[in-house]
């Protein structure tokens, strides 16, 4: 009887340890469970790719110029395979320079300053490492793109007597809604995580990217 009761007692305490491995496995992703949708807030910075097509000053005048990316995000993710996150991402202010010439002017000390809000629904694939994730993200952004030029008229050869054309400065602010997306990987350490990504925002004939390294809390 004493076996018997000994071999049901170790039967049941098994039982209740795998059933506890299992929800921990499970929920590994969300360490406190008095938070069930999984908030959480993050910050990261980058590399960045800015173009543009020659809509801001003139038609033939398109970049591609690199700068600091950084942002800031907050997320939720309620079960281990999905979630979403809300991003500000500004992508930089390069310069656009060398000078250039168009329609008669010359401009000089270009720059684009890119940022964005975004909207991401976000999936992890299912691997069997609870310390490491593998997303991707797909969603909406509001993009606002401003640039701005000096500029100076250039007078024709054996113009004496042209009116003045004064200088001045050239300031052009452009908002768009485009598709969003991109992929990373992360690696978690209790509520601590690590994460690296690149993200790319769908635009006509500029798409402006960002590789950027982040941290984030989950609460």
């Amino acid at each position: 009887m004493h076996k018997r009761v000994v071999g049901v007692s170790m039967v049941l305490c098994l039982g209740g340890v795998g059933a506890v491995s299992t929800a921990v496995a499970a929920n590994s992703w969300n360490p406190n469970s008095w938070n069930p949708l999984g908030f959480y807030i993050g910050a990261g910075v980058g590399y960045s790719d800015v173009r543009g097509d020659g809509d801001y000053f003139g038609d033939d005048y398109g970049y591609d110029r690199h700068d600091t990316a950084w942002k800031v995000l907050a997320g939720l993710r309620p079960i281990a395979p999905v979630g979403a996150e809300l991003e500000y991402i500004d992508f930089g202010n390069p310069s656009l320079d060398p000078a250039y010439a168009y329609d008669g002017y010359s401009y000089d000390n270009a720059t684009t300053d890119t940022r964005a809000t975004v909207l991401f629904g976000v999936g992890y694939l299912p691997i069997p490492l609870p310390f490491l994730d593998v997303f991707g993200k797909v969603g909406v952004a509001r993009l606002e793109e401003t640039s701005s030029a000096y500029y100076t008229y250039n007078y024709p050869v054996g113009c004496g007597v042209c009116a003045p054309v004064p200088a001045g400065s050239d300031r052009q602010t452009d908002w768009s809604t485009d598709l969003a997306y991109g992929a990373g990987v992360q690696a978690k350490f209790a509520n601590l995580a690590v994460r690296a990504e690149y993200e790319r925002i769908s635009t006509s004939g500029r798409d402006p990217d960002a590789v950027t390294v982040s941290a984030t809390w989950t609460f």
